[in-house]
């Protein structure tokens, strides 16, 4: 049964997360009501031997204790309720019609279904996954426990940028030090969803490639050289490390793009005309672009085009030496 009655905050065992799924908690809104009409709803205990353990209300009780609070309304079940798993979902439904949950909390809920009350993954994917509006999925399940054991940082990172679940199943794949070497490269960065993935996959092929951890990757000097650049906004930073991480990744085409960047500038072109490789230097040939107002201007643009046949340079570009 259920009585209603004050209990003691000082004989409620905080320390006891068994119900809890919070993670770095927001207390100000909820600070702000209690402060100005109190507390609405009891929180809910139940009875132990040496005090009360929390079901529903670590937040509320935080709040009190803090705000100097000596006692708090509660809903106080009886030490013989033993159904840990009914409790559980108990404070699993109040707080998703009363508050909702973050992608961590979600996390954490379903690593304790799976892991501390032993629900079988199929029927956590079949009945749990839908109750947090995710779809019934073994890698959907998979991805979020995958969260667990990264560290707070990390977890922080994933919900102010709502980094998607492809990337957290990259990020996962990590080290704890690679882990936290790669959030000292994105943290200041500001990346979006594509170039974040777009980074972690040059890193993931590079590291395999070269049989380096992210951490010696990181290291590099033009990799450290870009982020100690604090005069530079975070999207050029983005872009420049982007470019930085591509010339790892492609050495070889790295090499080819300085050549012809410097072969194009030494035929002294008009700067309305455009020259292109090739798509990573798969083919000889080059792309021509120009662009003109006046039929004289148009006819001073062949001239010039016609000129270039003659330079060894251009013929240079166009057979794709070295």
């Amino acid at each position: 049964m259920k009585t209603i009655q004050k209990i003691p905050i000082s004989h409620v065992d905080v320390t006891d997360e068994t119900f809890s799924v919070n993670f770095m908690p927001d207390f100000h809104r909820l600070r702000s009501s209690i402060e100005e009409i109190g507390l609405i709803q009891p929180v809910l205990l139940r009875k132990k031997p040496d005090g009360y353990q929390i079901i529903c209300g670590f937040r509320r009780i935080f709040i009190l204790k803090e705000m100097g609070g000596s006692d708090i309304l509660s809903m106080v079940l009886d030490e013989k309720e033993k159904d840990d798993l009914r409790l559980f979902l108990i404070s699993l439904h109040e707080n998703l019609t009363s508050r909702g949950f973050n992608a961590i909390e979600k996390a954490i809920a379903l690593d304790k279904l799976v892991h501390q009350f032993h629900i079988d993954p199929v029927m956590v994917i079949k009945k749990y996954l839908p109750l947090f509006d995710l779809e019934a999925d073994e890698k959907v399940l998979n991805t979020y426990l995958s969260l667990i054991p990264m560290e707070d940082e990390i977890k922080l990172y994933v919900l102010k940028e709502e980094v998607s679940r492809t990337n957290i199943r990259r990020i996962s794949s990590l080290s704890s030090k690679d882990r936290m070497a790669l959030l000292s490269l994105i943290s200041p960065l500001k990346l979006g969803e594509n170039r974040l993935r777009e980074i972690l996959t040059f890193l993931e092929e590079i590291t395999k490639r070269d049989q380096l951890t992210v951490r010696e990757i990181l290291k590099r000097p033009e990799i450290q050289a870009i982020l100690s650049h604090q005069e530079l906004t975070s999207s050029q930073r983005a872009d420049r490390m982007k470019k930085a991480l591509l010339a790892l990744r492609y050495p070889r085409m790295r090499s080819l793009e300085e050549k012809f960047g410097k072969k194009r500038k030494e035929l002294n072109i008009p700067s309305k005309v455009f020259l292109y490789h090739q798509p990573f230097f798969e083919e000889r040939g080059l792309k021509v672009e120009f662009q003109f107002e006046t039929v004289d201007e148009y006819r001073s643009m062949l001239s010039s085009l016609s000129k270039l046949a003659d330079k060894k340079e251009f013929k240079e570009m166009i057979e794709g030496h070295e």
